[in-house]
């Protein structure tokens, strides 16, 4: 047994006599050993310990995500962190790699879905209690985690296939009410316009920025006070302004660009356009890649006669769409401002929870405002314009639904492929459960003895 290991069984034979400092709900709540303990060694994987905060951390994610779970949570929210373990373990091995881009990116594509969820920036706060900055940073610790465990568990799978005989065999044995459905998806297109700002209202948001940078170098106030009574980033006006320590991938380039280039905590950037709005930032740290900066953000308020010309200017594109002038992929990839879409003739990705990116989605997967028109549209049609809020934006856009397959029950020849990787992944899970099994029987697993009842999933932790 490793140094390590040894370190942690004297841990957990030491913690039930270890009063901490409170209370952290859970199961044993009524034994007044432990009523006062914050956190415990609760399993040893090898040299991985797992703590009873990593079990709640885990529950508080499942219960922002609607996740349920198989059987008793309080046995299977820890068996779900031991097999993690083992790949990770296994990951380290065969030494699988994630980049930090990769990390970076998806971190933020969650951190909207997440924010979409709760309804807010602020409502997510509450909800954690802990500020954006924060659920950024822990959010991308946590990703890494889980692309190198699907790195790991894609490996070991990669080889497996199924023919289309196993696919009809495998289906043909179901009984009928045991059919998977399918439910209804959508392809769309988007063309969008950014109304145009007027020349008067960016003065304006400028000359009051240039007089917060006035006011802080004179020593009237702070950088953090006028953040927070000022800044329009809900996400960190707060905290005054603190965004914690990113990197340079999770940040708007031109943001990006200036805040990296800082060197004096004591001096205000320059004023920076971003895709946001306008900022003025202030240095906190650096440290390796990552920078810690505090920044105020202000938005120009859109005119409603520039959004009223930017609807009418559409209205005239999908006329011209309409009468066979030009077709949507091409207005879409020459006229659209959204750069997300314009690169693939206006069609608009879906970001699945498990990362995946496609071009098909459910309708509660849509924006609601392109969800609420894309319901009473016929497969071909284009919309009239509309106005909607992206990143913080008014925008407005016309939109084209490409495709709709509406929800049914599986076929063998419309939904072959669907069918195919219902039986492909059941194959590939049941050789993870079997290696799984076969790794547990190979790793050092210490478990405490309030677990030993518990039913779990995989065989061969209580030893």
């Amino acid at each position: 047994m490793k140094k390590w290991s040894i370190m942690v069984v004297a841990l957990m034979a030491l913690l039930p006599l270890v009063g901490l400092t409170a209370h952290v709900p859970g199961i044993d709540d009524d034994d007044p050993t432990r009523r006062n303990v914050i956190d415990e060694v609760i399993w040893v994987v090898g040299d991985e310990p797992i703590l009873k905060s990593e079990v709640e951390g885990m529950r508080l994610q499942a219960e922002m995500e609607g996740l349920r779970w198989n059987g008793d949570p309080d046995c299977a929210i820890p068996e779900r962190i031991a097999v993690e373990k083992l790949f990770l373990h296994q990951a380290a091995i065969d030494s699988i790699e994630v980049t930090e881009s990769e990390v970076a990116s998806n971190a933020e594509q969650r951190l909207e879905y997440f924010i979409t969820q709760a309804g807010s920036r602020e409502k997510l706060e509450e909800y954690r209690g802990q500020k954006i900055s924060q659920i950024r940073t822990q959010m991308r610790e946590e990703l890494r985690k889980q692309l190198m465990i699907q790195r790991m568990r894609e490996k070991l799978v990669e080889d497996i296939t199924v023919s289309p005989a196993e696919v009809r065999r495998y289906f043909s044995s179901l009984p009928a009410d045991s059919i998977p459905f399918v439910p209804t998806v959508v392809e769309v297109q988007i063309l969008t316009q950014t109304p145009k700002v007027e020349q008067e209202e960016i003065n304006r948001i400028k000359e009051e920025l240039r007089e917060y940078t006035d006011r802080i170098n004179n020593g009237e106030t702070t950088f953090q006070t006028l953040a927070r009574m000022y800044s329009e980033d809900p996400g960190s006006a707060r905290y005054g302004g603190e965004l914690g320590f990113v990197s340079r991938m999770t940040l708007d380039p031109a943001f990006a660009a200036v805040a990296f280039n800082l060197t004096d905590p004591r001096k205000i950037s320059k004023i920076v356009e971003s895709e946001y709005g306008f900022h003025i930032i202030q240095l906190i740290d650096k440290r390796g890649d990552k920078v810690n900066v505090r920044h105020i953000l202000r938005k120009p308020i859109v005119s409603q006669e520039a959004i009223d010309q930017a609807l009418a200017r559409l209205d005239s594109i999908g006329s011209d769409i309409r009468e066979g002038k030009f077709s949507f992929d091409e207005g879409a990839t020459v006229i659209s401002d959204d750069k997300d879409t314009r690169n693939n003739h206006g069609l608009m990705a879906n970001v699945t929870e498990d990362m995946r990116r496609t071009s098909k989605f459910r309708m509660q997967d849509l924006p609601s405002e392109i969800a609420r028109i894309v319901d009473t549209m016929q497969v071909g049609n284009i919309s009239r314009p509309f106005q909607m809020i992206s990143n913080g934006k008014t925008v407005c856009a016309i939109i084209k639904l490409k495709s709709r397959v509406l929800g049914h029950k599986a076929t063998i020849t419309e939904d072959f492929q669907v069918m195919k990787d219902i039986v492909l992944n059941k194959r590939r899970e049941e050789c993870l459960v079997e290696w799984v099994e076969k790794k547990i029987k190979t790793t050092y697993v210490r478990v405490n003895d309030r677990y030993r009842d518990c039913k779990f999933e995989h065989q061969g932790w209580i030893k």
